[in-house]
């Protein structure tokens, strides 16, 4: 099989799965390895988005994903009859922050953080799919971890956690002074990334 006709079949891959699928799963269902696959995938992502269209892929982590340009959003919004999501309160993007830059993490190491009673909080956002449970804490009582999800990614435009923005005041253990929200602020041109967030949580 040649490149075009395996970028093909990737691009088949990624429309029919509707979420993220991974490059793993690609190299099954190719048979090749995954390496190559990555590689194959990457040239075919970078074609498929010099097209302009109204649909562009996002890589996340390892996985390829299709989606709608921010830039037609409201249509879609319009189309669908999606009403804009309500954005995130500040208690739960300092509870966020602290996942992203820390998971995984145990709901009782957030409400350290905070100091406060953070239940309510993060089950908003499992329930936005923004943070997912990642296993158990081999402890007593074997509590739950928690880590962010590839929507909270795709949400703040970023394609792996690596890009997340440096924390501006970072400490050793903990970052009680500093949120998410705040440190992206300090960013170039971040502040539309607010908007880039709801307007993703569209596709």
């Amino acid at each position: 099989m040649e490149i075009k006709q395996y970028q093909a079949a990737i691009e088949a891959i990624v429309f029919a799965g509707g979420e993220p699928v991974g490059a793993a799963r690609l190299a099954q269902v190719l048979e090749l390895n995954e390496e190559t696959v990555i590689r194959i995938a990457d040239d075919w992502l970078h074609a498929f988005n010099a097209r302009g269209g109204g649909v562009m892929a996002v890589k996340l982590d390892d996985a390829y994903q299709l989606c709608t340009r921010k830039e037609y959003a409201a249509y879609v919004r319009t189309a669908m009859d999606i009403r804009r999501n309500v954005p995130l309160s500040q208690a739960a993007m300092e509870v966020l922050a602290i996942i992203a830059y820390n998971q995984p993490v145990t709901k009782a190491f957030v409400e350290q953080v905070r100091g406060v009673d953070c239940g309510a909080v993060l089950q908003g956002l499992l329930t936005k799919n923004l943070v997912e449970e990642k296993g158990r804490l081999e402890l007593p009582g074997r509590p739950l971890l928690y880590g962010t999800t590839p929507t909270f990614l795709r949400s703040f435009s970023i394609s792996a956690l690596g890009q997340l923005p440096p924390l501006p005041h970072e400490t050793d253990d903990t970052m009680q002074d500093t949120t998410l929200e705040e440190v992206i602020e300090e960013q170039e041109a971040q502040a539309h990334i607010t908007d880039t967030a709801a307007e993703n949580a569209v596709n």
